[in-house]
């Protein structure tokens, strides 16, 4: 046994084969190991890094001393209790040898340095050796991508890279630490209400009053109040100031303000405190308006001029929810829905600083109508893996997956079980849902996806309208972060990109995961992660001998032509200047 193993690592070592794995990663492990990679085994945690940091830094001293090679991690003695957790995780993937084996092929190993490294994070390994491994899994420097408050910022330069309108792919988005976009969300919740209003006016008949369902129950707002008396005001004036406000803001849409020295006349026109409080009243209280037939033909009228310039008025419902997100959190963590505004800036007051590098919260619009499978949201898994970022050249994944919530959809509740898809959420809910075939594993493959389209009568939604949007929402985000990601040759990062979907099918992105977690939550999420690991490695390591091979369910994407290095033009480009006065 002892021949065998040296045999292989000599054959390892000369073919370059030396790899590492950092993290619960069974499949690639098994995968490389099926290929005669030779694993050099690392510390299971940042824990016992830290425990063993005194005497791994001796042996580090003393193995350069004799002209030994620089661990990637300070190795560590393996204890009878990590050996036992290693076999069992070994033996769960890898049955065509022992794990002695293994250990000992990794023992003399030990002092090279690895030429494949698939880790967790990029921050528990050794900087300086980091730069003499080959391939790595990962790339440094993703705030700009990764991050709510970095892919906010970063898509607001969309328009420097594209001929693209942001609002078309990406639901409204403020970072609430920066007081220039806390007034424009400010203004922006205000406008929204009066839409809102508009689309409540014209949900009545004939000229009877209007009222509206129970009010939605929100994250941190107390109890709704019943519903107001016969007796209650009417608001006769809010249908005309609602009018108002849209048709100045059809103005400023039509650049009709781009004269005027004033203030806007959106957040002048009408006296803003006292309209919300009268639209909540109206919206989520169930007060009445007061509405005659040719109101109802005016606000028609503005809602479809409105359409045609704002792309997102079809997410838009009638009760102007915004989601809350902490910027550098995932798996749903902290994540809270409002429907008032004064309740999203209380959270932002914490978090204001005209200096701030990063935010603390980012605002974003809810999106009011998405598509439901048997009246419950989902969202969808969308793999894709950039190889190169100079020349940009990305990977689309053709299987995806659906996350489903464990509760009926309603934007009358704001139960995180009915408006959250992430599985780290759902999983803490017994799913309670009155269609019993919505799936008890809350789990959907993109084929059952489109065969369920196809029942609908609209199965060519899938290749026509919603691949494609997932394809140019991503590269747009890419494309706006490229110069701001830390670019390493050799390095390569699958992510995973958060959609919604419409109810025209339209894709909504939420969201992009640097290296997604694959571990399994289903039957369906077993096999399509066993499958992206597998496909990723035939991409990065068996197509570099082999252009030809099969990448499996992988397509390129982009492959950005190649250009000359030039003087880096910096995204904050500002005009400014003055009116020419007369003599």
């Amino acid at each position: 046994q002892l021949r065998r193993a040296k045999l292989h690592v000599e054959k390892a070592i000369k073919e370059k084969k030396i790899f590492a794995v950092q993290g619960p990663y069974p499949v690639i492990r098994h995968l490389l190991r099926a290929r005669g990679w030779v694993e050099r085994k690392l510390p299971r945690n940042d824990k016992q890094l830290k425990q063993q940091a005194g005497n791994q830094k001796k042996r580090q001293v003393e193995k350069r001393a004799s002209g030994g090679g620089e661990p990637l991690h300070h190795p560590e003695p393996r204890n009878k209790k990590n050996k036992a957790e290693g076999e069992d995780e070994d033996k769960e993937q890898c049955n065509e040898d022992s794990d002695d084996i293994h250990d000992l092929m990794s023992f003399l190993v030990q002092d090279q340095v690895p030429n494949f490294l698939w880790t967790i994070r990029l921050s528990t390994v050794d900087q300086e050796l980091l730069q003499r491994i080959e391939v790595v899994n990962r790339y440094p420097r993703l705030h700009a991508l990764c991050t709510k408050e970095g892919l906010c910022q970063s898509l607001q330069n969309l328009s420097w890279f594209e001929q693209v309108d942001l609002n078309t792919f990406f639901p409204r988005c403020y970072r609430l630490g920066i007081m220039e976009e806390q007034e424009a969300f400010i203004e922006d919740f205000r406008l929204t209400a009066a839409r809102n209003l508009l689309k409540l006016a014209v949900e009545k008949f004939g000229d009877r009053l209007v009222g509206t369902e129970q009010p939605p129950k929100s994250n941190k707002m107390p109890a709704p109040k019943a519903p107001l008396p016969q007796g209650s005001p009417l608001y006769p004036h809010l249908v005309e100031e609602a009018l108002e406000v849209c048709e100045q803001h059809l103005g400023v849409l039509g650049h009709q303000d781009i004269d005027r020295e004033t203030p806007s006349p959106c957040r002048t026109c009408i006296a803003w405190d006292r309209f919300l409080q009268e639209y909540y009243h109206v919206a989520h209280e169930g007060a009445r308006l007061v509405l005659s037939k040719e109101q109802r033909e005016q606000c028609q009228d503005v809602l479809q001029r409105l359409g045609k310039q704002l792309p997102q008025l079809s997410i838009e419902g009638n009760l102007n929810v915004w989601i809350l997100k902490p910027s550098a959190k995932s798996r749903g963590r902290g994540i809270v829905c409002a429907t008032r505004l004064e309740e999203v800036l209380e959270l932002s007051r914490s978090c204001t600083a005209p200096s701030a590098r990063v935010c603390e919260w980012v605002v974003q619009k809810y999106v009011e109508q998405p598509l439901t499978i048997f009246d419950t949201k989902f969202d969808i898994r969308q793999w894709f893996v950039v190889t190169d970022w100079k020349p940009l050249t990305v990977w689309f994944y053709r299987d995806c997956y659906l996350r489903f919530c464990s509760w009926p959809f309603s934007l009358c509740h704001l139960e995180r079980a009915r408006h959250l898809c992430n599985v780290s959420i759902q999983k803490r809910y017994k799913t309670s849902q009155p269609d019993p075939r919505v799936p008890l594993d809350k789990i959907w493959s993109n084929k059952q996806f489109q065969a369920y389209l196809a029942r609908l009568g609209r199965a060519d939604a899938w290749h026509r309208v919603m691949v494609p949007g997932m394809k140019a929402a991503i590269l747009n985000a890419l494309r706006c972060a490229q110069d701001q990601v830390g670019s390493r040759k050799g390095s390569f990062e699958l992510f995973g990109a958060d959609f919604l979907i419409g109810e025209d099918c339209q894709p909504w992105l939420l969201e992009i995961t640097p290296g997604p977690t694959r571990s399994p939550s289903s039957a369906v999420t077993r096999r399509l992660c066993a499958n992206v690991q597998r496909d990723t490695l035939r991409l990065v390591l068996d197509r570099k001998d082999n252009p030809s091979c099969p990448i499996g369910a992988f397509e390129l994407l982009y492959k950005e032509a190649a250009m000359p290095t030039c003087l880096h033009v910096g995204l904050k480009l500002m005009v400014e200047g003055c009116s020419l006065k007369k003599p």
